[in-house]
C-alpha cells in the first residue's frame, strides 16, 4: 500500500459531510494517527495560522475536504463568498502541504467543474472545454483552480497530488437547510416535514426534468482511501494523451435519475402521500450531469450503495439528528 496506519493524516474539513465520512472510514480501517484540529484552533482561511500548524504538526498525508458549499440558491446569491473563501482555503492548504513535504495529497472537487452542455457522460478530459453553469460558476472556478494548482505542483516539483471529482453527494451529516442545501437533502426535509405536519402538498423547484447522478458519501470516503492506498500520482491513467499530468479522477455511481423521479422515490420512502407540485419559475440548473467513471472503475474501485438504500440510510441519520436536537432543547 502507498499509505499505512502509522502515517499522520490531516483531514481538512473533518466535521463536514465528506470529511466526517472519510474520518469514519479511516478509523474503521485501523488508521489512528488522524489530525483533526477544531476550527478555533485552525482557521483554514488564515494563511499564517495554516503555515504554523503545518510547521508544528508535520502531517504525512493531507485530505482536503474543506470547502464552502451550497445549492443553486446559495451559489447564486453569494458568488463572491464562494470563490474567495474556497480559493483561500485551497491555496493555504495546498501550498503548505507542498512546502512541508507531505507524502500524499488528495484534493476533493466537484462535478460542477465540467461545461454545462458537455456530452454525457462527463469525461475527465472535458475540463475547460466549454462554458460553466452560471448558477455555480464561482464555486466551479475555485475548484478548477485547485485542480490546476495540484497538477502544476506535480509537473514542476513532483508533488504527489491527486484530485477526485465526486458527483452529487448525500448521506450522514448533510445540510438540510431548505434554501441553501442541495436538492436531495432539501427534498428529504421537505417531504419529512410534510408527512409529520400533515401538509397536503409539497412544492419543488424547477420542472423536475434535469437528470442528476447521486453518490452516497461513504462510497466517496471508500474511494478516497482506495486512491490513497493504491494509486500513485505517477499512474499513467492520470496523464493525458500528450503525457501531461492532469491528476484527475471522476467518482460517481455510474447512472442518473430525473429530479422528478427522485422526488417520487423520496416521498415513497418517507411514506408521504400528498401532492407534488413544481415551481417552474425557479431555475433547473444544468440539464444533465452524469460522470464517466470508467477510469476509476478500471483502476479497481466502483460504488456499492444504490440510491434507494442510500436514501434510507440518510433518512435514518436525519431523523436521529432531529431527535438529538430535540433532546438538547
Amino acid at each position: 500500500m502507498l499509505i499505512s496506519p502509522d502515517l499522520k493524516i490531516f483531514i481538512a474539513g473533518h466535521t463536514g459531510m465528506v470529511g466526517s465520512a472519510i474520518k469514519r472510514n479511516l478509523i474503521s480501517k485501523g488508521y489512528k494517527k488522524l489530525l483533526c484540529p477544531k476550527r478555533q484552533d485552525l482557521d483554514l482561511l488564515n494563511q499564517s495560522q495554516v503555515e504554523n500548524w503545518f510547521k508544528d504538526n508535520k502531517p504525512d498525508v493531507v485530505i482536503l475536504a474543506a470547502a464552502k458549499v451550497g445549492g443553486i440558491n446559495a451559489n447564486s446569491k453569494f458568488s463572491a463568498d464562494f470563490i474567495l473563501e474556497n480559493l483561500k482555503i485551497q491555496n493555504n492548504v495546498i501550498e503548505n502541504a507542498w512546502r512541508f513535504n507531505v507524502k500524499r495529497f488528495l484534493f476533493l472537487g466537484s462535478s460542477c467543474i465540467y461545461p454545462k452542455l458537455a456530452t454525457q457522460p462527463l469525461r475527465e478530459d472535458y475540463l475547460l472545454n466549454g462554458k460553466l453553469e452560471k448558477t455555480n460558476e464561482s464555486y466551479a472556478i475555485a475548484k478548477i483552480a485547485g485542480i490546476k494548482l495540484c497538477a502544476a505542483l506535480k509537473n514542476q516539483y513532483g508533488f504527489d497530488a491527486i484530485s477526485l471529482m465526486p458527483t452529487n453527494l448525500y448521506g450522514q451529516g448533510d445540510n438540510y437547510h431548505l434554501a441553501n442545501s442541495h436538492v436531495l437533502p432539501a427534498m428529504i426535509r421537505k417531504f419529512y416535514d410534510a408527512k409529520t405536519k400533515r401538509i397536503d402538498k409539497v412544492t419543488c423547484w424547477g420542472t423536475g426534468a434535469p437528470k442528476r447522478e447521486f453518490l452516497f458519501v461513504d462510497d466517496l470516503a471508500e474511494a478516497s482511501i482506495f486512491v490513497l492506498e493504491n494509486i500513485s500520482a505517477d499512474n499513467k491513467t492520470l496523464y493525458d494523451d500528450l503525457g501531461n499530468f492532469c491528476g484527475l479522477l471522476n467518482v460517481g455511481f455510474g447512472s442518473d435519475v430525473s429530479i422528478k423521479d427522485l422526488a417520487k422515490l423520496i416521498s415513497k420512502i418517507i411514506g408521504y402521500e400528498g401532492k407534488i407540485e413544481w415551481d417552474e419559475s425557479k431555475p433547473d440548473g444544468t440539464p444533465r450531469k452524469l460522470l464517466d467513471v470508467s477510469r476509476l472503475n478500471k483502476l479497481g474501485w466502483s460504488a456499492k450503495t444504490n440510491l434507494e438504500t442510500g436514501i434510507k440510510l440518510t433518512l435514518k441519520s436525519y431523523i436521529k439528528e432531529l431527535r438529538t436536537k430535540h433532546l438538547r432543547t
